[in-house]
């Protein structure tokens, strides 16, 4: 399925589509961004019988030592059973910080942006799903993933995820949907 243009109207078709394919697929793990808890929330209307993995920014991302998502939020999404992360950006994490004090190639840069050119929240997917896998929340057997661009789900991937370190190992096994245009 292909949207028409991004973003976070499409977020409850994304989640719908993707908790379907899981179910055809018999998987049962399903890992997603979500800044605020907004498209948390909404993943728990859907994934019913799915673990749930929800991936935010690292403490500091918008204002230093500030976290994004709510303590009361996380709090919350924790007692409904959801696996909270908060981790540093697989895809840019410190190599962000060079690139913008010196001018040259990041290679894990380049790795985001030749994901972006299926679009930001198929980037979005990928990165999570490395993130929740460096934090301990995978079981190691294929997942979905779900990404946005800006705020929402506009993408969602069944993927065979690994750690950061195995990184080559990662096999972005279907797309159930994203942006055609972005």
């Amino acid at each position: 399925m292909h949207f028409d243009e991004p973003g976070k109207a499409h977020t409850e078709q994304t989640l719908k589509l993707a908790f379907d394919r899981g179910i055809e697929l018999g998987l049962n793990e399903v890992v997603l961004a979500s800044t605020k808890g907004d498209t948390a929330y909404k993943a728990l209307e859907i994934f019913e019988g799915f673990k749930i993995i929800v991936v935010t920014y690292h403490c500091g991302f918008k204002k230093p030592f500030e976290n994004v998502m709510s303590a009361d939020v996380k709090k919350d999404l924790e007692g409904k059973k959801v696996t909270v992360v908060t981790a540093t950006h697989a895809l840019s994490g410190v190599e962000r910080a060079i690139a913008k004090k010196y001018t040259g190639s990041y290679p894990v840069l380049l790795i985001a942006d030749t994901l972006r050119c299926f679009g930001q929240g198929t980037k979005v997917a990928v990165e999570v799903s490395i993130m929740a896998a460096d934090a301990g929340a995978l079981s190691g057997n294929d997942i979905i993933s779900i990404g946005g661009t800006g705020r929402g789900a506009d993408a969602a991937l069944v993927i065979k995820p690994a750690n950061q370190s195995d990184f080559f190992d990662i096999r972005i096994r279907e797309i159930i949907c994203k942006p055609r245009d972005f």
